[in-house]
């Protein structure tokens, strides 16, 4: 009988770990490739290696300042994509959360995430050779969290109705 009682507990607390991993493990790892693209690797003189060739594909008359400024942009929509989509990931965590308090503030959560990671992050960069942080890339980050959380808020709304 005891076995019984401690089979079931291991298989519900083995769904419970494989439920919270399908919800907090892909913001876990892109928590992870964020703090990953921080580093020396993701570099502007890295990423100008395959972003540089795109853009000359894509625009053969580019000259070089051009490149210089695509470039330059293309850097700073990855910051605001990358920031979006960890606010929506944070936004699914929590919004499937077993845990009440987490579902009824999951907007004000996931800001809060996104922010104090991007402040983070660019305090992260400070420490690579060959990276500089930036509040203005904080602000990107930001900004880019903030549109898909205002995105997901009016959706949420609207098809809560």
């Amino acid at each position: 009988m005891a076995w019984a009682n401690r089979r079931q507990q291991s298989g519900f607390s083995a769904w419970k770990m494989r439920e919270r991993l399908w919800r907090y493990g892909p913001l876990v790892l892109w928590l992870v490739l964020i703090f990953y693209a921080s580093t020396d690797s993701m570099s502007a003189s890295n990423t100008s290696r395959f972003i540089g060739p795109a853009l000359l594909l894509l625009f053969p008359d580019i000259n070089e300042n051009q490149l210089a400024f695509a470039h330059f942009m293309v850097r700073k929509c990855a910051h605001f994509a990358e920031y979006a989509v960890l606010a929506l990931l944070a936004a699914r965590a929590f919004l499937t959360s077993s845990l009440n308090l987490l579902r009824q503030r999951w907007l004000a959560l996931s800001f809060l995430l996104v922010t104090a990671y991007a402040l983070l992050d660019e305090y992260h960069q400070t420490f690579a050779s060959s990276r500089t942080g930036s509040i203005h890339d904080s602000f990107i980050d930001i900004a880019g969290g903030t549109a898909a959380l205002m995105a997901l808020g009016f959706w949420h709304q609207y098809y809560r109705r």
